[in-house]
Order: structure tokens, then C-alpha cells, then sequence
């Protein structure tokens, strides 16, 4: 059987929603919370490592880094510092 649905890149998504202007306020909102969690699954994909390795790393817990990457959570400045030590990188907003 074949997939009926076809997945929409997330460039050619966002670029489509820019178009609607609710959209963009919105969306500015979000942009601080949604440019952290999108770093941080890059650099730990980068790493190669998991969410619960890297809240070990960062002395958390797992669930605190799923809260954050899926952008249900607004971490504290002393978090983002762990978890960007445990990551090796900068966290940029």
C-alpha cells in the first residue's frame, strides 16, 4: 500500500504560512523560543547523542530537554549555559 501523504519541507511550510499575516505575529513570538529549541536539536543530533545523555551532561532530566526542544518549556539563562557546555557549542537568540 502507498503512503497517500507526502511531506511538505519545513522551508516550503514556513515560507507558505509567512504569507498570512496572524501567522507572522504569532510567529514572532515564538521566534526566541523556536530559534533555541532548533539549535539544540541540531547540535545534538551533530553529537550524535540523545536526550536523556545530554541531560545527563547537563544534570537534568530527559524530560526537561524533550519540554525544550518541543518548545513547552522557557528554560532559565543557568540552563541554556549547561546545556550549551554539554553541547560544546554557543546558544545564540
Amino acid at each position: 500500500m502507498k503512503n497517500k501523504y507526502r511531506l511538505l519541507p519545513f522551508e516550503k511550510l514556513e515560507s507558505d504560512l509567512m504569507k498570512d499575516k496572524g501567522f507572522v505575529k504569532e510567529y514572532a513570538k515564538l521566534r526566541p523560543q523556536l530559534q533555541i529549541a532548533r539549535q539544540m536539536i541540531e547540535a545534538r543530533i551533530k553529537k550524535k547523542i540523545t536526550q536523556a545523555e545530554l541531560a545527563k551532561k547537563a544534570n537534568t532530566g530527559q524530560a526537561v530537554i524533550s519540554r525544550l526542544e518541543g518548545m513547552n518549556a522557557k528554560p532559565s539563562i543557568s540552563l541554556l549555559s549547561r546545556i550549551a557546555t554539554a553541547l560544546d557549542t554557543e546558544i545564540k537568540i
